[in-house]
Parts: C-alpha cells; structure tokens; sequence
C-alpha cells in the first residue's frame, strides 16, 4: 500500500527551501511514498519545483491567527484524504491542530508549546546533536533516534528552461551579457541587510566588467532596490515587486551569480545551484547556510556578531557597514573568473 504523508510547512522561504531534503529522505525509506505539503500561499509555489511533492495545499491561515473553525473545516477536506502520517514542522501548537482534528494516526514533531496530545510521534530536540535547521526537518523523517545519513540531500528546484525563457521575453530581459542578481531585501529585518551604499557601489563595479545586475526580490523590498538603482544609475534593473516569488525562481535561475543577504531568496539560490554570494551579519552561517558547494559566505565576524536581532542593538551596524564592497567584489571577481 502506497504510504501517504502530509507536511506541514513553515511560513518562510527559505524555511521551505530547506524542507526539501526531508521529502527526498521520505522518498528514500518509501519510493512509492505520495506526499502533500500544506503551506501558506506565499511559499507554495516553491513546492512546485520539489519533484518529491505530489501535490501542494493551500494553508488559509495568516501568522498567529487561530481560526478554530477555519481549522476545522480544513481538516474535515483533508480527512477523505487517508493520510498515514503527518509531518508537522512549525512549533507552534496550532500547526499540530489540523492534523490531529483530521485523525491523521502518526503526527510527528518536535515537542513545542502544548503540543502533547496533538503529535503523538513528538520527538525532544537536542540543539547540540541537530544544530542545523535542515537536521532539524531531516530527523522527522527517520525512525525516532535513527541517526542521519553522513550526508544529506540538498535542496534542488526546478527551472524549466522554456518558461524561463518566456518570462524573460515578457519582462523585456536577456541574460546576455551576463546577469548577476542582487537580493538585497530581508524579512526578517534592517540587521541582515548589506546597506544600500554597497550594493550599488558593487553594481556599478560590475557593470564596468560588462555584467548585467537584476534587482530581485518583493514589492516589499522596494524600499531598498529603489534607492540602490537611483545610486547605481544605469548599472542595474530594478525587478522588485514586478515578478511573483515563482517568477522569481526562474529570473534567478538564469543568473551568472547571486549576491544575497542571508533572506529566502539566498536559499533559491543555493537550490538553483547558482554561484552564490551569501552576506551574513546579524545572523549565523551555522544554523541555515546556503545548502550548496557553489555558495561562499562573506561575513566581517566583529565580536558582537552574530546578535540575531532585527536591528543592531548597539547602533554602529559593523558587522555590515564595515564588509565593504571591495571585499565583496574580490570574491564576486573570483567566482566570475572561475578561481
């Protein structure tokens, strides 16, 4: 009998990105295995480039929002469904409530806020053994207390080259000359975000080589792209907000190189197996790096960082405002010259 499993996924891109490997180990220890993922609406179009997902669900709920009857219904649809096992990969409590209202019999996850009773496969995290966010979704898809394999899967999207090839032609793009993507936004907050000043000085660098530079990223991220390509004049495109996030995979798909804040879209990246740039600052490399042998990090590793916070708690911001672009360019000239 076909084993059917539902996923529960996280509400962030890259978080997503990164559950990929899980559904490719799913698919490992059951080839015949027939997997849904359950996901907001804004993250959903990655899990159409997973060739692992048989079919991706719409999540109707905005972030915090209980919605008990909302809930309800949800998993009165998904109950015909006859799933085996759910895996629930957000910590909150609600995440778990949907599969335990559907009768899902095996609900898997890390213990978190009253969630007893809700999974009753509910495994207890150790941050020192599984460090790594990607462990951390891999492990539900093993045997409680198997261990993970010496190597695990890395995240791969897919492109199609034709459609690429059709978006580009309805944006009024070509990738000749070479296109290098910058993906200067960051949802999390002002502290991951390499300042406006450098990313346009590193555009007009590379312009001067001859090189494209695209602007990616959310109508949100307009509040840097568009005083980046003011100070970059010529240098770069500003796509922000005119392509959606699965139009965004395959813009970024067509890329020489990626330059990117620790954000979702670095993730992207790395899973399209672009040359990557990652910037890091307020966040760590060690928790969810770029998961690809093409992505090189950049960081200035000042005392105070990596802090996690939003925005810098001491008010100089050193550990982006002193990785300076010369620093960068070094890196992005090697990677181009294939060094």
């Amino acid at each position: 009998m076909t084993e059917r499993v539902l996923v529960v996924a996280p509400s962030w891109v890259g978080d997503m990105v990164m559950t990929q490997p899980m559904l490719t180990l799913i698919k490992a220890r059951a080839p015949g295995a027939s997997i849904d993922v359950l996901a907001p609406s804004w993250v959903l179009p990655l899990a159409a480039r997973m060739p692992e997902v048989n079919e991706g669900l719409s999540s109707p709920f905005r972030h915090g929002e209980f919605a008990f009857g909302e809930r309800r219904r949800l998993a009165r649809d998904l109950a015909p469904r006859r799933y085996d096992q759910a895996i629930v990969l957000p910590n909150a409590w609600k995440s778990a409530l949907v599969p335990w209202l559907a009768g899902i019999p095996r609900r898997t996850g890390w213990i978190g806020e009253f969630r007893h009773g809700l999974l009753n496969d509910a495994r207890k995290l150790d941050p020192k053994q599984l460090p790594r966010m990607v462990q951390r979704f891999c492990a539900l898809a093993l045997d409680r207390d198997a261990p993970l394999p010496s190597q695990l899967p890395v995240p791969r999207l897919r492109s199609d080259p034709d459609k690429r090839a059709a978006l580009l032609e309805r944006l009024g793009l070509e990738a000749d000359p070479p296109v290098v993507c910058f993906c200067p936004g960051a949802e999390y907050g002002p502290a991951k975000r390499w300042p406006v000043e450098h990313f346009a000085t590193l555009a007009r660098a590379l312009a001067e080589r001859g090189l494209q530079v695209w602007l990616v990223g959310s109508a949100r991220d307009r509040e840097v792209t568009t005083p980046i390509a003011a100070a970059a004049g010529s240098a770069c495109r500003d796509l922000a907000g005119a392509t959606s996030l699965d139009e965004a995979v395959d813009v970024m798909a067509s890329a020489t190189l990626v330059v990117t804040n620790d954000s979702g879209l670095m993730h992207v990246a790395a899973a399209l197996d672009r040359p990557t740039l990652a910037l890091f600052g307020s966040s760590s490399p060690d928790f969810t790096p770029p998961l690809s042998d093409r992505a090189r990090i950049v960081r200035n590793a000042v005392p105070c960082s990596p802090c996690f916070q939003r925005e810098c708690p001491l008010g100089h911001f050193d550990c982006m405002r002193k990785l300076d672009p010369a620093t960068v360019l070094a890196q992005a000239k090697a990677i181009l010259d294939g060094a």
